[in-house]
């Protein structure tokens, strides 16, 4: 028999905050990089100077090199009056660093960029007494997926195994709590298996530690299909993933807030936890840009807040400060969406939902 699990600390003042009002996470970390023009030699730092690959692009690795630029960004966004940032680890497991031949320092990677969250998190919260600002432990979706074959000769190959994704999920998870977050945000989830196995390292890093935190959840339906990249409707998703208990569940990414609505409003209505919405600032441009304004972002979120249909909102790739900050204010005073009681029942998923009443 497994013994009960504690909640961590940060696990009341989260719940307070959704209860209360609409929570606001913070926009795009690869865009606000991008504005730096970093070069290679920014990269690599004196840490890696000599270090036989490429590292430029490696975003991840700033948290290490250019930890004021990282930390700069978090607080531009709790400036704007982001509620919650995400740390800078996307891809900082073994299988995402694989790339850069850095596995070996996964962990570092992981601490490094909780202690720049923590800290624009402290600063923040010196400046205006009261405030409460958390950080959550970002977890991306692995450049390798357990549902598809990257051979279209070899339908039955994998990349990758479970086992192998469980242990670089649980690796980061480890650090991640070891560093301090506040939560768990398992993001940009286009294969359910791969979020499956994030989830299964998460409960049993918890089981190690006899404490939980928050973990929150949010998929990307990657377009008018209304399907993820696996095959999956939003409705079968949430049934895939919704054993794990998660403090929340939403979509975020691939599309702009107005073609998400659809899925948003199928998961206001089944979801019993919070529901976090953070899209694209619209969908890339010719130039590889994205066109939607903080106005735009801000009218869009403001109708699902409106319609009942979110508890936190926020930005992901090409929202800025500005986005965010137009979008807290206009989400200010309106209630945030009730957690719905549903009838229990067996609810089961394949590619779509089968519901046996």
């Amino acid at each position: 028999m497994s013994v009960p699990l504690t909640e961590s600390s940060s696990f009341a003042a989260l719940r307070d905050l959704f209860n209360q009002r609409i929570a606001v996470l913070d926009g795009a970390m690869g865009s606000m990089v991008q504005t730096y023009q970093l070069k290679e030699v920014d990269f690599r730092g004196e840490r890696f100077a000599d270090f036989p690959h490429d590292l430029q692009g490696n975003n991840d690795l700033l948290s290490l090199t250019r930890p004021d630029v990282v930390e700069e960004i978090h607080a531009a966004y709790f400036a704007a009056g982001a509620d919650i940032v995400e740390t800078n680890t996307f891809s900082s497991t073994t299988i995402g660093q694989a790339d850069y031949h850095l596995e070996a320092i996964v962990d570092d990677l992981n601490t490094a960029a909780v202690t720049c969250a923590r800290r624009a998190a402290d600063a923040a919260e010196a400046a205006t007494p009261g405030r409460r600002c958390f950080v959550a432990g970002a977890i991306g979706p692995l450049n390798r997926t357990l549902s598809m074959s990257p051979d279209v000769n070899r339908p039955d190959y994998r990349a990758v195994s479970w086992a192998q994704v469980v242990t670089a999920y649980t690796q980061q998870i480890r650090a991640l709590i070891a560093a301090g977050v506040d939560a768990l945000l398992v993001e940009t989830i286009f294969d359910t298996l791969n979020s499956k196995a994030a989830l299964f390292a998460i409960d049993t890093v918890f089981e190690e530690l006899g404490e939980k935190l928050p973990v929150m959840v949010s998929v990307t339906i990657t377009d008018a299909s209304g399907r993820t990249l696996s095959g999956q409707t939003t409705e079968a998703f949430y049934n895939s993933i919704r054993h794990a208990h998660p403090f929340s569940v939403g979509i975020n990414c691939a599309l702009g807030g107005r073609a998400m609505r659809p899925y948003i409003e199928e998961l206001a209505r089944i979801a019993e936890c919070n529901v976090t919405c953070y899209p694209n600032a619209g969908l890339p441009n010719a130039f590889g840009g994205y066109d939607e304004t903080p106005a735009d972002m801000a009218e869009v979120l403001r109708e699902f807040s409106d319609a009942g249909l979110v508890n936190l909102v926020g930005g992901c790739c090409g929202s800025t400060p500005a986005h965010i900050g137009a979008i807290a204010k206009t989400v200010q005073g309106v209630t945030p969406r009730p957690v719905p009681e549903r009838i229990p029942t067996l609810r089961l998923s394949g590619l779509e939902p089968l519901t046996i009443a």
